[in-house]
């Protein structure tokens, strides 16, 4: 997740003069200014839901939070094949400028500080769009259908809705039937898997057997 930060927090009004003014004061960082949380999530959304989406991406959400005495801006983008570290860093900086400039334009989006953060979707993001059942396809899923819980595999999923697997049995859903889809990780069994230490010792054990025929000598060398 990349991170980028605006410094220079507009200090709060004060009087010129007071008495009885701790001069600790005088270095006390100030609050963080209360804005529309709101307001402001959807403004920032507008600005850069274009850059988003110039850049090749979807603009899957858009968080605005207080994070001690500043803005947290979180950003997720995703697209079809998934985003690369490289990727998030590019359309980070790209954000940034466009922030930038929109609000040297049009004035503060967020007052005071902010920092930006950017990543891509966990696999703990709600199905909730015909694009995030896509992506997911061959993968196990926790859903609602019609209200009843069921798990099985995305064999397919379109614009209309999707082919689920649940226990060898396989149904068209519409969308509309459908509650959020959750993915659920699973586990390689033991019994199925290869380690690669198993898979030396087997070449080992090839390689003395072949050594000992071609001595003509065996076990009881």
């Amino acid at each position: 997740m990349t991170q980028r930060g605006r410094a220079g927090a507009r200090p709060a009004n004060r009087r010129s003069s007071g008495r009885g003014r701790d001069a600790s004061d005088e270095h006390r960082s100030p609050a963080v200014p209360r804005i529309d949380l709101v307001a402001a999530r959807a403004r920032v959304r507008a600005v850069i839901e274009p850059v988003v989406a110039a850049a090749g991406y979807d603009l899957e959400e858009v968080n605005l939070s207080r994070a001690g005495r500043r803005h947290l801006v979180r950003v997720l983008v995703d697209a079809d094949g998934g985003i690369s570290l490289d990727d998030v860093a590019v359309v980070s900086r790209e954000i940034s400028a466009t922030l930038d400039a929109a609000e040297e334009a049009e004035g503060e989006l967020l007052a005071g500080e902010y920092q930006l953060e950017v990543g891509s979707p966990g696999v703990d993001r709600p199905l909730t769009l015909p694009r995030h059942w896509r992506r997911n396809a061959g993968r196990l899923v926790a859903v609602t259908v019609a209200g009843r819980s069921v798990t099985g595999r995305v064999v397919a999923a379109d614009d209309a809705g999707i082919v689920l697997d649940v226990d060898g049995t396989t149904s068209e859903l519409a969308y509309a039937e459908l509650g959020p889809g959750r993915v659920q990780i699973e586990f390689k069994r033991l019994d199925e898997a290869v380690f690669a230490d198993e898979d030396e010792d087997d070449e080992q054990d090839d390689d003395d057997v072949d050594v000992d025929d071609e001595d003509g000598e065996g076990e009881d060398r």
